[in-house]
């Protein structure tokens, strides 16, 4: 690879997820990727010689900034930072345990910003790079019984609001992708793992609620596939004029128009269609 190419950083690069496909993406455009996950080995698809592969918690202050200082020393430049990692949140907000929602937004919210922070100095140091931050569209307007996934998605849009105008003077872009349907293993992932404890308040509503996770995100028709959907963001973010705002996947076209319709009228079909 030549010194024109761009180096990224992605993190939740697990085989299956939209990080994965993302990797696959920005290197066939000619990038350098360091890939990143917990798990090494999560990563064994990869298997490009342009694809280095590190291990990341990035809940982890010290992993981070050795992930960032190994890309630095090596590359001296960090051309791209997408922040993909993720997990879901499936159950009602009041099953929820306060365990289970912190860590909810420690990875969609603070692990974010714990990546900005570490990456933007070299960014700004060269007036140039684009920070990309996986959104949702239940960001906008939350899912009945995904509420904790929907309200750390929420503050991490607006993080991103933020950040964007205060990037204007440091010569950093910043992109938003508002995620629709996309055919990931994230909910796949949390299937097994989940479980309404006894004395929910919601009896009536399990059938429902456990219904609804097995046709989630990675399940649904309407779906867009990963490598499709990892194509457009990275052809989007490479852009000389990157876009703000990307709100693409599936059934992302309902939410452009829930936008301009009164927020209640927009919760009141969400209950009744994914609810009840």
């Amino acid at each position: 690879m030549g010194s024109n190419s761009k180096v990224v950083l992605i993190t939740g690069c697990s085989e299956g997820g939209i990080g994965n496909a993302l990797c696959e993406a920005y290197a066939a455009h000619g990038c350098i990727i360091y890939a990143t996950a917990r798990r090494l080995e999560s990563m064994s698809n990869l298997n490009r010689p342009t694809i280095h592969k590190l291990k990341l918690d990035v809940l982890d202050d010290d992993q981070v900034d050795d992930v960032v200082k190994t890309i630095i020393d090596r590359e001296r430049r960090i051309d791209i930072l997408v922040n993909n990692a993720g997990t879901a949140a499936p159950g009602p907000v009041l099953d929820m345990s306060m365990d289970h929602t912190r860590q909810a937004f420690e990875v969609h919210t603070f692990a974010v910003l714990r990546l900005c922070r570490a990456v933007a100095p070299h960014m700004a140091k060269h007036k140039s790079g684009i920070i990309v931050t996986i959104g949702s569209v239940t960001g906008l307007f939350p899912n009945p019984w995904h509420g904790t996934y929907a309200a750390a998605k929420a503050a991490t849009h607006s993080l991103m609001d933020s950040l964007w105008m205060e990037c204007q003077p440091l010569g950093i872009n910043v992109t938003l992708i508002v995620g629709g349907y996309v055919k990931s293993n994230l909910v796949a992932n949390a299937r097994p793992h989940f479980h309404l404890p006894e004395n929910t308040l919601y009896p009536t509503y399990v059938s429902k609620i456990y219904a609804g996770l097995k046709a989630g995100k990675g399940f649904r028709s309407d779906a867009t596939a990963t490598d499709v959907f990892a194509e457009r963001v990275a052809k989007e973010t490479m852009k000389k004029n990157p876009p703000r705002y990307l709100c693409f996947g599936g059934r992302s076209t309902w939410y452009k128009v829930f936008v301009w319709l009164p927020r209640v009228l927009v919760l009141m079909y969400l209950w009744r269609t994914l609810g009840k």
